[in-house]
Formats: structure tokens, C-alpha cells, sequence
């Protein structure tokens, strides 16, 4: 979930560049927060319960969201890592542009004050493919780190660190490189609820549609933790569903790791 407007990427130019793909992302948070407190969200395929060996549930598919989320509370730290995948157009696609996103965060889901995230956005354009990495609390405006060359099959650690409810940090660590990037938020007006915790691979929207969903292969989360080892145990599985077809396939392995694979 990420917003930004050509007024707004104006006035803050001084402090950093506005990330591709913002606008898109806040506005599909809002309605997904607005859904989720009027209780009009339902699982496309049906509100469905699925234990696997390692206590999750596979309870809901969402247009945008793939992976795992906690629901709960004093979540305070999120973290997670992954290999930047090599996004490609879907098969049968026609030519065009292809996105992504891959993210932690603490109350993306079910908190309807503030998120604290941060992550990396994969794109291809033709034989193009482009990386960026961003961080934000919600609902001020997302941001690109700078600094920080992301490639693809470079390992990429994220973390997001609420040292108060209106205070706290967002890491990203190329470990292929050794850069590390932190931006430090300090008295932010929507404080959050630290109830949910978030491994996502996501597909945002721009304008008032979706963005073209980039195959990208398979997402792992590695070391997945919360508050420093917490893991994932009981975590919901989302899914994306678009057009009554299924694009993800996510589960946990172990209680530290989220996989998501493109299926569509």
C-alpha cells in the first residue's frame, strides 16, 4: 500500500522521491480496510479452513494479497527475507507492463489507523526489468530508499520496527551487496495497533485498476519473525483471486518461512 500525488511528490521533493505504483497501492488499502470494518470482504472461493502441519489456515483470497498474516497483538517488529525475484509477462499476456510487490508490515490488514511497511517493487517493461525498494507509514505517503541497487537473485532483508505507536523504523538490507537503508519515523499522527504482522507479495493497483500482475515465480520468505522469533504459526494464507482464477499458490514452511508461487 503505497500513495503519492505530482502535488505531493512536489512539496516533498526535498526529502525523497515518490515510489512508483504509490497512489495505486493506498487507494486499494483504503477500500480494503473500509471492507474489512464493514465486514463486506468475503474469500472468493469461499471461507474455507485448511490446517496444515504447521497450524495455518487457509481462510481467504483477496484480489491484491498473497502470503501470510498474523492477527494478534503487541506486534512491535516484523521481518523477513528474500531472493528479488525475475519478474516475466504471464504466459499468454499480451505485451505491455508487469509489476509487483514483495512486503513486511505491521496492521496492513485488519488495523484501520496506520501501516508501517516497507519492501521492494519488481516491474518488467519489455526486456526491461526495474527494482525499487520503499518504505511508509500510512497513511502519509510512501517513499523510495535511495542507495540501495537491488538485482535480481540479490538476498534482500526487510524489517519494520514500531518503537512506539507512532514512532518506529523501516530497514532494508541488500546482503548480495552489504548496503543497508533505514528511514526513522518519530511522532506520526495515526498511531498503529500493533495487532497484525504481514509477509506479502502483492499486486497493487494504479489509477482505479489493478496493476498488470508480473509471474514472479516463486517469493520466499526466510527467517519470517515477529518481535524477534515469534514465527508464523497460526498465520492466515491469502491467496490472489482474479476472475474467478486463482494466480498464487502460498503456504508456510516450517514456523519461519512463507512461500508464494505464481500459478495463474
Amino acid at each position: 500500500m503505497k500513495f503519492t500525488a505530482v502535488a505531493s511528490a512536489l512539496l516533498c521533493a526535498n526529502i525523497a522521491a515518490a515510489a512508483p505504483g504509490t497512489a495505486a497501492r493506498r487507494e486499494r488499502e483504503v477500500q480494503r480496510s473500509i471492507n474489512r470494518r464493514t465486514n463486506t470482504l468475503q474469500p472468493a472461493v469461499g471461507a474455507l479452513e485448511l490446517p496444515n502441519g504447521n497450524g495455518t489456515a487457509h481462510v481467504e483470497y483477496s484480489s491484491n494479497w498473497a502470503g501470510a498474516v498474523l492477527i494478534g497483538t503487541g506486534y512491535t517488529s516484523v521481518t523477513g527475507t528474500i531472493v528479488v525475484p525475475t519478474p516475466s509477462k504471464p504466459s499468454g499476456s499480451s505485451s505491455g507492463t508487469y509489476s509487483g510487490s514483495a512486503w513486511v508490515g505491521i496492521d496492513g490488514d485488519t488495523c484501520g489507523t496506520a501501516i508501517l511497511q516497507t519492501g521492494i517493487d519488481f516491474t518488467i517493461s519489455g526486456s526491461t526489468v526495474s527494482y525499487d525498494a520503499w518504505y511508509e507509514w500510512y497513511p502519509d505517503y510512501a517513499y523510495d530508499f535511495s542507495g540501495i541497487p537491488i538485482s535480481a537473485g540479490d538476498s534482500i532483508t526487510m524489517t519494520v520496527t514500531a518503537t512506539s505507536k507512532k514512532a518506529g523504523t523501516a530497514v532494508i538490507k541488500n546482503n548480495t551487496t552489504g548496503k543497508t537503508v533505514t528511514h526513522s519515523f518519530s511522532s506520526e499522527t495515526n498511531q498503529l495497533c500493533e495487532e497484525n504482522a504481514e509477509w506479502i507479495v502483492e499486486d497493487y493497483e494504479s489509477g482505479s485498476s489493478l496493476v498488470n500482475f508480473a509471474d514472479f515465480g516463486t517469493v520466499t520468505f526466510t527467517g519470517a519473525s515477529v518481535n524477534g522469533g515469534t514465527g508464523v504459526s497460526g498465520a492466515t494464507i491469502i491467496d490472489i483471486e482474479q476472475n474467478s482464477k486463482v494466480l498464487t499458490s502460498c503456504s508456510t514452511s516450517g514456523s519461519s518461512e512463507v512461500v508464494c508461487s505464481y500459478t495463474g
